[in-house]
């Protein structure tokens, strides 16, 4: 088997509401790049990534130069077996890993209908019966914050990412996790995250105002040994997202003491490959984990999907149905949110879509 074309679209995708995230980052309209790779036996790959604006290192625009370079390794390939093909990209071309993130992906894809398999058995096996979702709430006023965790609550959500810092006011993000943990009630899982957005200071003073409740902490600051300081003055948990991005960040956020929890985002790691080896670091360590991407569609909500289901329970936190965000849905077969998780039934019959993505433009 043979890669003997590759394909690349962007998809506008909407926001069903203005995410306002801290440092002034905006989730409204964001340009999704989908990749498609096709073999000589006639079977495809899908792969998907959409940089948010000033999240990573990372640009929208930046995809399709980047695999363009990246073609000549590609064409002519054997896509069975991605590793192997994605060291040979590395060697081609150093970083860019939100580019190959999609061509991983897809590689991963045609390995999986090569062998007529669920993508979840050759990345572990299915693990968990249902996997749990969270819901994110946009950084708007904290009363409104509260109503939209009491309206996913009430659909079943038991986890709540709460954003703050969009209007660098310590006292409203206070507001904001009073109000959100107070509307849901004790148990769910609560966690305020700035996106690396704000200062030590400034999320010290939130997380000790806040230090009476059961909540954890997010990414405060841009640097682990930031966010260490901040866990360290606060004693709350915290959850490591940006500077969690490989191997080498993850053992040095546990070594550090402040990763009781870590992202793992499908762009910032480069693809399912280098994912799969920082999931399995994570259940070694005792780091329960968030596996998701930065944004996306059907294809990303199914990739990380197949990651999580073949993922052990004790170790996965939650997932993200991120097609459920933004607008328009690309595969009839997406998975929907029941009761706040995604079904065994679900994850059992999931694929990666079979079909060019409506709206896009190549």
């Amino acid at each position: 088997m043979k890669i003997k074309r590759i394909s690349v679209w962007v998809v506008a995708l909407r926001s069903h509401e203005t995410y306002h995230m801290a440092d002034g980052k905006t989730c409204d309209v964001t340009p999704s790049a989908l990749v498609k790779l096709d073999t000589d036996t006639g079977i495809s790959g899908w792969g998907e990534v959409c940089p948010i604006p000033h999240d990573l290192p990372a640009y929208a625009a930046g995809v399709a130069p980047a695999i363009t370079e990246m073609a000549p390794v590609l064409l002519g390939a054997d896509p069975v077996g991605p590793e192997a093909v994605m060291e040979r990209l590395h060697a081609h071309l150093q970083g860019h890993f939100y580019a190959k993130s999609a061509i991983d992906t897809a590689l991963w894809d045609i390995t999986a209908k090569a062998a007529d398999l669920p993508l979840f058995a050759l990345l572990g096996g299915r693990q968990a019966q249902d996997m749990p979702l969270y819901h994110s709430i946009t950084c708007v006023a904290p009363d409104e914050m509260a109503r939209m965790a009491i309206e996913a609550y009430a659909q079943g959500m038991r986890q709540f990412q709460v954003k703050l810092g969009a209007d660098a006011d310590w006292q409203a993000d206070v507001a904001r996790l009073v109000q959100v943990r107070e509307a849901v009630g004790d148990g769910p899982l609560v966690y305020g995250d700035w996106n690396c957005g704000t200062d030590v200071l400034s999320a010290t003073r939130v997380g000790r105002a806040v230090a009476h409740l059961d909540v954890m902490l997010e990414q405060p600051c841009r640097t682990i040994l930031e966010c260490a300081h901040v866990h360290g003055a606060t004693g709350l948990p915290m959850k490591l997202d940006e500077s969690a991005h490989d191997v080498v960040s993850l053992i040095a956020g546990h070594q550090a003491g402040c990763m009781n929890a870590a992202a793992l985002k499908l762009s910032k790691m480069g693809g399912l490959s280098a994912m799969r080896a920082c999931r399995d670091l994570c259940l070694s360590l005792g780091t329960q984990m968030c596996i998701e991407d930065t944004w996306g569609s059907d294809i990303t909500t199914a990739a990380v999907v197949h990651l999580a289901a073949s993922t052990p329970a004790r170790g996965l936190m939650n997932t993200c149905d991120l097609s459920i965000y933004v607008g328009p849905r690309l595969a009839p077969n997406a998975p929907v949110r029941e009761n706040g998780r995604l079904p065994r039934q679900q994850a059992q019959a999931l694929a990666l879509p079979l079909m060019r993505p409506l709206g896009a433009r190549r």
